[in-house]
């Protein structure tokens, strides 16, 4: 009974050391070193990607933001604020920092297939969007399509549907994309011109200025990150007055 009551003993301490070790070195030394390589090499990537303006943080270079005028009484989502450049479509991004109204809300895609409110032509060997669907993705993609070339046309310039990218129309899978095409950008910069009192060749040389080629020269796509476009837009609004 007694050599039973030791060995007991003797294994639950050894298990209790075993506790405390494991504890000190992956709960407290291991972070400890991560986190301190990670401060010493990529100080901004370990702190978010942040973006600072005016000696304050700003957002996320990873994480997109909305830019919307307040929400109006009988309005269920809030109109898009057009002095700035817009992101893409998305109901998981939250206000701007730019005009100090960030709120992150939620992440995710819209789940809705390819072929959702598409018909066949061809005898059904083609599927096309359907202009008189009321729901799914064809009905979304082409109630954006018309409030963009809407709201970018201006009385110089008017945007015709072929002018209007794929991100434009759609949502990035998980709603928070930063960043929007070259293309995009450009089709809203007499729009973001015109709202703001610029000329619209300055306007064009900060999406030049804001527009990152493919990594490595070969990995993805350019894009510009909404967030800093819009902080070089602010600056250059601010100048001029």
């Amino acid at each position: 009974m007694n050599h039973s009551v030791g060995n007991t003993a003797r294994l639950l301490g050894a298990g209790l050391r075993a506790l405390i070790v494991l504890t000190v070195l992956c709960g407290v030394l291991y972070p400890l070193a991560v986190t301190g390589v990670a401060q010493a090499l990529f100080p901004d990537k370990a702190n978010g990607s942040e973006i600072e303006d005016g000696g304050r943080v700003v957002g996320s270079a990873l994480i997109g933001q909305r830019y919307d005028l307040p929400l109006k009484k009988g309005e269920e989502t809030p109109a898009p604020d057009l002095k700035w450049f817009q992101p893409r479509p998305s109901n998981g991004l939250g206000t701007n920092v730019v005009n100090t109204r960030y709120e992150l809300i939620l992440s995710g895609a819209t789940n809705l297939a390819g072929d959702s409110g598409a018909k066949t032509t061809d005898g059904g060997k083609k599927e096309v969007c359907d202009p008189a669907a009321k729901e799914g993705l064809c009905a979304q993609v082409l109630a954006t399509r018309d409030a963009v070339i809407k709201d970018n046309s201006t009385a110089g310039h008017t945007v015709r549907p072929a002018d209007v990218p794929a991100d434009a129309v759609t949502s990035s899978g998980s709603g928070l994309d930063p960043h929007i095409s070259p293309e995009y950008a450009r089709l809203q910069v007499h729009r973001v011109a015109e709202r703001n009192g610029l000329a619209a060749g300055s306007v064009a040389k900060l999406v030049e200025r804001n527009t990152d080629g493919r990594t490595l020269g070969f990995i993805g796509e350019p894009r510009v990150n909404v967030l800093k476009l819009n902080i070089d837009l602010r600056h250059l609004a601010a100048d001029k007055g």
